[in-house]
C-alpha cells in the first residue's frame, strides 16, 4: 500500500507541474486562432474598486489618462468601498481636468470588491468593460491591445500580462516573477486550445453584455471568466497588454494574499462545478481540473509523497533518490526563508522552492478554511 501511495503521489505531482503543461503544448499545436484587428476600437469603460488607496489611486488614474485610445470612447468608473483616507477627494480632483470622463461612486457600508463591480457595471457606457486594480500601472497601449481581440466574435473575455516589478530584488518578488512566467507560458498554450482557466484581475476586459452579477463572496477574477465560458464564448490571453505591479516584498503579505485568493477560488470552483463535466464542456473541463483544482490541492500528494518516501527510503533506488530530492527542495526553501529574514537577495534556485512551498502552504490553509465553511468578502489593498 505504501508503494502504491508513493507512486500515485509522485505521478500526480509530476502531472500537475509538468504533465499538464506538456499535454497543453501538444494540443495547442492545432492552434485555434484569435482573429485580432488592430483597427477595432469599441467604447471602453474601465472599472476600479478602491478601499483606502490614497497612496496609489492618483498614480493609477494618471496612468490611465495616458492610455493611447480615443478619449471619446473611454471612461473610468471608480467605486470607493467606504474609504476614509482621502481616496474619494483625490479621485474627484483628478476628474476635474481629465481628458475623458471619470465618475466616482461610493459604497457604504463596506461590501467588498464584487458588490462594488456589480454596482458599477450598469453605469458603464462602454461596450467593453475593463478591470483595473487601484494600484495597477498599464502600458500605454494596454486597452488597444486588449480590445483588438474582441474583433473575434467568439471572444468574450481577455486578460493581459502581469509583470511583477521588484527593483530591490527581494525574494518573494523573484519567486513570484518565475511563477508568473510559468503561468503566462501556460496561458499561451491554453489560448491556442480554446480558453484559458486563470486570469489576472488587474488587467482584464470582457463584453459588457456577458457580465453576470455575482454574490458578494464570489471572486470576480475567477467566476466571471468561467461564466463567459459557460455562455459559449472564449477567454483568451493577450501577452502584449502589459500590467506592471510591484511584487510583495515580504512573505507574510504574499502568504496572506494567496490564502485569501485561493479560498475564494475554491468556493468559485464549487459554485461553477458544472464546468468540470467533460460531457458538457469537453477539453475545458479537463483544463479546469488540471490547472486549478489539482494545483490547489497539490499539497496533498506532496505530503503523502514525503511521508511514503521517508518510510520507503531504506529500500534505496527511486525511493532514496526521491527522499533526497525532497530534502533538497525543503532545505532550499528553509534557506530562502532564513536569508529573507536577513534581508539578503537570493538566487533563483532558492527563491523558486521557497515560493512554491509558500504557495502550497497557502493552499493548505485555504483548503482548511474552505472545509470549515469560511468565506472572505471584503479585502484590503494588496500591499497588505
Amino acid at each position: 500500500m505504501l508503494t502504491l501511495i508513493f507512486w500515485i503521489s509522485l505521478l500526480l505531482l509530476l502531472y500537475i507541474y509538468l504533465g499538464y503543461p506538456l499535454v497543453a503544448y501538444v494540443l495547442g499545436r492545432a492552434e485555434r486562432r484569435v482573429h485580432r484587428d488592430d483597427d477595432y476600437q469599441p467604447s471602453v469603460t474601465i472599472l476600479i474598486a478602491a478601499y483606502n488607496e490614497a497612496g496609489d489611486i492618483e498614480a493609477t488614474l494618471r496612468n490611465k489618462q495616458a492610455l493611447v485610445y480615443p478619449a471619446d470612447k473611454l471612461e473610468i468608473l471608480v467605486i470607493s468601498d467606504e474609504s476614509d483616507d482621502g481616496t474619494d477627494a483625490i479621485v474627484g480632483a483628478l476628474a476635474q481636468d481629465s481628458p475623458f470622463n471619470i465618475r466616482l461612486f461610493r459604497q457604504s457600508p463596506r461590501q467588498g470588491k464584487t458588490a462594488g463591480l456589480n454596482r458599477l457595471v450598469p453605469e458603464a457606457r462602454g461596450d467593453i468593460i475593463a478591470f483595473s486594480d487601484a494600484n495597477s500601472q498599464w502600458d500605454a497601449m494596454a486597452v488597444a491591445r486588449l480590445v483588438r481581440n474582441f474583433a473575434d466574435e467568439q471572444v468574450g473575455y481577455v486578460t493581459g500580462k502581469m509583470v511583477y516589478v521588484n527593483e530591490a530584488g527581494h525574494l518573494v518578488g523573484d519567486g513570484c516573477s518565475a511563477y508568473m512566467k510559468y503561468e503566462n507560458a501556460l496561458r499561451v498554450q491554453e489560448t491556442r486550445i480554446g480558453s484559458i482557466v486563470g486570469v489576472d484581475g488587474g488587467i482584464d476586459a470582457m463584453r459588457k453584455s456577458l457580465y453576470q452579477p455575482l454574490r458578494a463572496d464570489q471572486l470576480p477574477d475567477f467566476v466571471q471568466p468561467l461564466k463567459v465560458v459557460e455562455q459559449g464564448y472564449r477567454v483568451v490571453y493577450e501577452p502584449e497588454a502589459l500590467l506592471k505591479e510591484e511584487a510583495l516584498e515580504d512573505s507574510a503579505s504574499e502568504f496572506s494574499m494567496r490564502v485569501r485568493v485561493t479560498l475564494r477560488a475554491l468556493w468559485a470552483l464549487k459554485d461553477m462545478s458544472q464546468l468540470l463535466n467533460p460531457l458538457r464542456f469537453g477539453v475545458f473541463a479537463w483544463q479546469l481540473l488540471s490547472h486549478k483544482l489539482l494545483r490547489y490541492l497539490a499539497f496533498v500528494p506532496q505530503i503523502l509523497l514525503t511521508i511514503t518516501a521517508l518510510l520507503l527510503a531504506d529500500r534505496g533506488g527511486i525511493y532514496g533518490l526521491c527522499l533526497l530530492g525532497l530534502v533538497a527542495v525543503y532545505l532550499c526553501a528553509w534557506l530562502g526563508r532564513k536569508r529573507e529574514r536577513d534581508g539578503r537577495h537570493l538566487p533563483f534556485y532558492l527563491a523558486a522552492p521557497y515560493y512554491l512551498m509558500l504557495l502550497n502552504l497557502a493552499c493548505y490553509r485555504a483548503t482548511r478554511s474552505f472545509v470549515r465553511g469560511e468565506k472572505k468578502v471584503i479585502w484590503n489593498p494588496r500591499k497588505g
